[in-house]
């Protein structure tokens, strides 16, 4: 599954404004990076994702501690937080789009993501109308941001003439904050206390020369791009309350998601050898076990004709070993003069004695080892005790329009 993360840019958007974009197939390595119109935007697939990062420096950050159940309330939500948020935002809270952080407990604190509404709102507009609509929207940072070590990370982002310092998790609470690139605050990033790691410095190619001038030593490169496919893979969704889509819509991405990480992800590389080597070995389990029970079905078998073979010697060319020994032990006991209890005599003899007393059949007839009485009619509790005698005697007898069946019971020579 594609996935085309579009980074969102400053300002008003419009039908020409140029929008930066990653498309990656793993969500980890990019396969194209680019600027383009909405329009011009790569198709992701019918299967495909479209992540929406917002920009580090059109966010702010606040903490709140939320009243048991408005969490679970998507109505009351969005009047708690403004309610909560007044005095801690400097803008008109109605103008404002809140997004809670996952799984925010109530009754504890907890991350709220502040931008501008009406500025996210007219981008994810343009991005539909050319065919692009968001399936999620994260933050291009978000508190708890760290190095692949558990290292903080500092970014210094923009150009000479505008540039920013990113700080993420700062404090206690792993805060992300956005500053104004100066030494002073270039000094306060770096800080760290006695046996804490230094921080990590990235910088975005227009600013990686200023950067080791101020620090005297290098950085990272930190493009875009780079950026996008870490926020992609971060678990915020921004897109809630208005910008919520339906929880089916959500859970179906979530899973293709998941689904799609598992498959590419370089990270999911072991699991994805177990679960083969898993597959393969059920696979080799189920051939082996099924060539040895074809195996010992074909030892029976040869045990059967062997067993004909010896006790008929007459017989030269075996097709049914079992229909040909019973057929044999007919003949024999045809030829000794014995009977069967398929035979006429031992059905009429049972049945005679197991019939309720009056009852005498008004027709007899014989065939395929059945016999079948006519003109008895009995009832359904006459007829259970009728089995029950004819059972002790290896027989069974059935009714059927005012007509009794009497055969051998089944396992009877």
């Amino acid at each position: 599954m594609s996935i085309l993360i579009i980074y969102l840019p400053p300002g008003t958007p419009g039908p020409a404004t140029a929008y930066s974009y990653t498309l990656t197939a793993d969500g980890h390595t990019a396969t194209r990076q680019a600027s383009a119109a909405a329009t011009l935007l790569p198709d992701p697939g019918r299967t495909g994702e479209v992540v929406v990062v917002v920009p580090a420096r059109a966010m702010s950050w606040q903490r709140v501690t939320l009243p048991q159940g408005a969490a679970s309330n998507p109505t009351r939500l969005r009047s708690v937080l403004e309610g909560l948020l007044e005095e801690q935002v400097l803008d008109d809270p109605a103008q404002l789009h809140f997004a809670l952080e996952p799984d925010a407990p109530s009754g504890a604190p907890a991350w709220v993501a502040v931008c501008d509404r009406n500025w996210l709102r007219m981008n994810l507009q343009v991005l539909e109308a050319a065919g692009r609509p968001a399936s999620r929207i994260v933050p291009e940072f978000a508190p708890g941001t760290q190095g692949p070590e558990g290292e903080r990370l500092v970014y210094v982002l923009g150009v000479p003439e505008d540039a920013q310092l990113v700080l993420t998790s700062q404090g206690p609470d792993k805060a992300v904050t956005v500053l104004p690139l100066n030494a002073a605050t270039l000094a306060l990033g770096l800080h760290h206390g006695d046996g804490e790691t230094p921080p990590i410095v990235r910088a975005e190619p227009a600013m990686a020369g200023v950067a080791e001038q101020m620090l005297g030593r290098p950085v990272e490169i930190a493009t875009v791009g780079h950026r996008s496919l870490a926020a992609a893979r971060g678990n915020w969704n921004l897109a809630q309350l208005e910008f919520a889509s339906s929880g089916r819509t959500r859970a179906l991405r979530s899973v293709s998601g998941a689904l799609n990480s598992f498959l590419r992800a370089p990270q999911w590389r072991a699991g994805r050898w177990a679960l083969g080597i898993a597959l393969i070995a059920q696979v080799v389990g189920l051939n082996v076990w099924a060539f040895k029970e074809n195996q010992s079905l074909k030892a029976k078998e040869a045990g059967v004709r062997s067993i004909l073979q010896q006790t008929f010697p007459n017989v030269k060319v075996i097709v049914d070993a079992p229909v040909q020994m019973e057929r044999e032990v007919t003949q024999l006991r045809q030829v000794a003069g014995s009977v069967s209890p398929r035979d006429l005599e031992p059905l009429m003899a049972a049945t005679g004695v197991a019939l309720p007393p009056g009852q005498v059949p008004a027709q007899v007839e014989f065939a395929d080892a059945e016999l079948k009485l006519g003109g008895v009619n009995i009832s359904l509790e006459e007829l259970d005790a009728v089995n029950q005698r004819l059972r002790a005697d290896g027989f069974t007898a059935r009714q059927q329009d005012r007509q009794i069946w009497v055969r051998a019971a089944e396992g009877q020579p």
